[in-house]
C-alpha cells in the first residue's frame, strides 16, 4: 500500500481494524460502537431465524408434494420471493463473489432442492466503512456486504481499510461511490438487510430504503435528530416525519413510535407493510430493526397500529386515539374509522386542556421471541462484543417490557403535579399489581413505568398516597389541588406484591450504565473545521491539541509563502 501509516491511527473495533487520518476527514465516532454491537447482534439472529424460516417453508412444501426431500420445479410465491432475493444484484457481477457463486440450488433430474443463499447487505453511508467490515468479518454466512458513501474521500478511506483488513473482506465487501437513494431506488428488492445510519435524519433515505429491502428482509434504521423527535421543533417533526412530536417524559419513546409510523408509511405507498423485531433508544440516537413484507391486504390492518396522543398540559395524564377499527361479521371484516374523541375538551382529571400528537405507532415495538433470542446469542458470545456490558443490559431490560403498552408514566412526575413525597418504584409497582394491573420498567428512562392501567386508577392510587402522607395546602386552581379535592373510587393496596420486582432487579442485574467515559456522545460531521466551542462535544484537552496542530499548519503554510515570496523578490 503506497502510503505513509505515520500519518494514520489504527482503531481495532472487533476483528475489524481502520486506518483514521488525524484530520475530521472521514467521520467516525466510537460511541456508536453500542450502535454497531447491537446491530451484530441482530443480524446473527436474523440469519438464524431467516434459515429456520426456509427449513420450514422446504418441509411444508415437501408435505404438500408428498416427498421428503425433493421440491417441484415450480416454486410458489414465498418461494419467488426467496429466490429474487438471493439472485437479484447478482446478475451485474456474477463472478465478484465465489462464495456465493456456488450456493445454487441444487438440481436432480428435474427436481430443485432448495438451497437458501448468504444474505446480501447494504450499507448506505459506509463513511469509514467500519461496520461493512465487522459484519463481513464478525457475522458467520453473511454473504456480500456492499458499502456506499456519497463522498469520495469517504469511499477512498473505506477501499483503504477493506484492502487493509485482509483477504475476507476483500471478497466480501465492496464500496462504491453512489448516492444511497438513487442506488437503492435502482436495486429494488435486491438487499436481504439495509442499514441506514446517517448523520442527523433517515427520512430522505426512507422511500427508497424500503422498496430495495426483499420481502422478509431487515431494515435498519438510526435517527439522531432526538431535539427535532422529541419534540423541541414539532413542525420540524412533522415536515420530516410526518408525525407531531410532544414534550413529555415519554419523548424518547414517542420518537422511537414516530420513526416506526414514518417507516411504515412510506412502505404502505408500494404495498409493504413492517414488522418491528426491537427498538431501542441509546446514548443520542433511536435505533429501530424491521422486516418489510409485502401484501395489499396485511396492509389494511395499518390505521389499526396508528394512534393519536393527547397530553393533557396540566398533569401530564395521556390518552391514545386510534386511527382505524375493524368490525367483524361472519368471515367478512370491515375497516372503519376510529370512535372518537376518546377524551373531553377538558382533562377529566385536573380540567385543563390536552395537546394533541402523532401519529405514532402504538403496535408493539418488539417481538420478545427476537428479543431473548438475540439476549441468548449476547450472552453466549460475549467476548464477540467490545460494548458487551451495555447491550446485554439494554437488552435485559427490554426483555422485561410490556410488549403492548404504548409510552410510559414517570412516578416522579405524578408526585410533581401532587406536590407530595415519592414512594417508592416496589410500592407503587404492588399498588398497581394489587388492584389488577401490570406493570414494568422501560428501557428508554430508569424512572418511568409502563402500566396497562388507566389514568384514573393511577390518581386514585396516588390520592390514597397521599391521605397517608398529607401534603401542604395549594391553590384550589393548580391540577394538583383539583386532583386531590376528588375521592378516590379505588382504594389502593400499598402491601408489597410478588411481582413488584422484576427477574433482573431481583438478581441485581445492572440494568442502566454509566457512560464509560466523558463526553460520549455525539461528534462533529466530518470535514468541519474544529474549533473552541466544540469543547462540549470533544472534551478541552482534544480541542487544544487540534487547535494546536491547526495553528502549527498555518504557521508552516506562511512560513513557506514568505519563502516563495523572497525567493521571488531575489531573482
Amino acid at each position: 500500500m503506497s502510503m505513509d501509516l505515520n500519518d494514520y491511527t489504527i482503531i481495532k473495533e472487533g476483528e475489524a481494524e481502520i486506518l483514521m487520518h488525524a484530520k475530521n476527514e472521514v467521520f467516525f465516532n466510537k460511541t456508536q460502537v453500542n450502535n454497531r454491537d447491537m446491530s451484530i447482534a441482530v443480524l446473527r439472529t436474523f440469519i438464524s431465524k431467516r434459515k429456520q424460516e426456509h427449513e420450514a417453508l422446504l418441509s411444508k412444501r415437501n408435505k404438500k408434494n408428498g416427498s421428503s426431500s425433493d421440491v417441484e420445479d415450480k416454486p410458489n410465491d414465498c418461494d419467488i420471493n426467496i429466490e429474487k432475493s438471493n439472485d437479484q444484484g447478482l446478475e451485474e457481477k456474477p463472478n465478484e463473489d465465489p462464495c456465493t457463486a456456488s450456493e445454487e440450488p441444487v438440481k436432480i433430474e428435474g427436481k430443485v432442492r432448495g438451497k437458501l443463499k448468504p444474505p446480501r447487505v447494504l450499507e448506505a453511508l459506509s463513511a469509514s466503512g467500519l461496520r461493512a467490515l465487522r459484519y463481513a468479518r464478525e457475522v458467520e454466512g453473511i454473504g456480500q456486504v456492499v458499502a456506499l458513501d456519497n463522498d469520495k474521500g469517504a469511499v477512498e478511506a473505506c477501499q483503504r481499510n477493506i484492502k487493509f483488513n485482509g483477504s475476507v473482506a476483500c471478497s466480501k465487501v465492496e464500496s462504491h461511490l453512489a448516492d444511497a437513494r438513487v442506488y437503492m431506488l435502482t436495486h429494488p428488492k435486491e438487499f436481504d438487510v439495509v442499514d441506514l445510519d446517517p448523520y442527523g435524519s433517515p427520512s430522505v433515505f426512507l422511500d427508497s430504503a424500503v422498496q430495495s429491502v426483499v420481502d422478509g428482509g431487515m431494515l435498519m434504521c438510526t435517527a439522531t435528530d432526538m431535539a427535532v423527535l422529541c419534540g423541541g421543533n414539532g413542525e420540524v417533526c412533522y415536515s420530516k416525519y410526518g408525525s407531531y412530536a410532544l414534550r413529555g417524559k415519554y419523548c424518547h419513546e414517542m420518537a422511537l413510535r414516530i420513526l416506526l409510523a414514518c417507516i411504515e408509511s412510506h412502505a404502505n405507498r408500494y404495498k409493504r407493510y413492517i414488522v418491528p423485531v426491537l427498538s431501542v433508544q441509546m446514548d443520542f440516537y433511536v435505533r429501530v430493526f424491521v422486516r418489510v413484507y409485502t401484501s395489499a391486504s396485511a396492509m389494511k390492518n395499518t390505521p389499526l397500529k396508528l394512534s393519536y396522543v393527547y397530553q393533557c398540559i396540566g398533569c401530564d395524564s395521556f390518552h391514545l386515539q386510534p386511527i382505524g377499527r375493524t368490525v367483524s361479521k361472519n368471515t367478512s371484516v370491515r375497516y372503519l374509522p376510529g370512535f372518537a374523541p376518546v377524551v373531553p375538551q377538558e382533562c377529566s382529571d385536573c380540567g385543563k386542556k390536552f395537546n394533541m400528537g402523532g401519529p405514532i405507532w402504538s403496535a408493539p415495538i418488539h417481538d420478545q421471541d427476537w428479543v431473548t433470542s438475540i439476549l441468548a446469542d449476547v450472552k453466549s458470545m460475549k467476548n464477540c462484543y467490545p460494548a458487551y456490558e451495555r447491550i446485554s443490559a439494554v437488552l435485559t431490560t427490554i426483555s422485561e417490557e410490556l410488549p403492548d403498552v404504548p409510552l410510559f408514566l414517570s412516578l416522579h412526575n405524578l408526585c410533581a403535579t401532587l406536590k407530595c413525597t415519592s414512594p417508592s418504584a416496589v410500592i407503587f409497582r404492588s399498588a398497581v399489581i394489587n388492584a389488577g394491573y401490570q406493570i414494568s420498567g422501560t428501557h428508554v428512562n430508569p424512572l418511568g413505568l409502563k402500566s396497562d392501567a388507566p389514568m384514573d386508577v393511577i390518581w386514585d392510587i396516588m390520592r390514597c398516597w397521599v391521605k397517608n402522607h398529607p401534603v401542604k395546602a395549594q391553590p384550589a386552581d393548580q391540577p394538583g389541588s383539583v386532583i386531590l379535592a376528588k375521592e378516590p373510587v379505588l382504594q389502593a393496596n400499598f402491601a408489597r406484591a410478588v411481582a413488584s420486582l422484576s427477574k433482573a432487579q431481583a438478581k441485581k442485574v445492572a440494568r442502566f450504565l454509566p457512560n464509560p467515559e466523558r463526553h460520549w456522545g455525539p461528534k462533529l460531521r466530518a470535514g468541519r473545521q474544529i474549533t473552541s466551542k466544540h469543547i462540549s462535544l470533544l472534551g478541552e484537552e482534544a480541542v487544544n491539541g487540534c487547535l494546536n496542530d491547526q495553528d502549527s499548519e498555518r504557521d508552516a503554510k506562511r512560513q513557506k509563502i514568505e519563502k516563495s515570496n523572497d525567493a521571488i523578490a531575489e531573482s
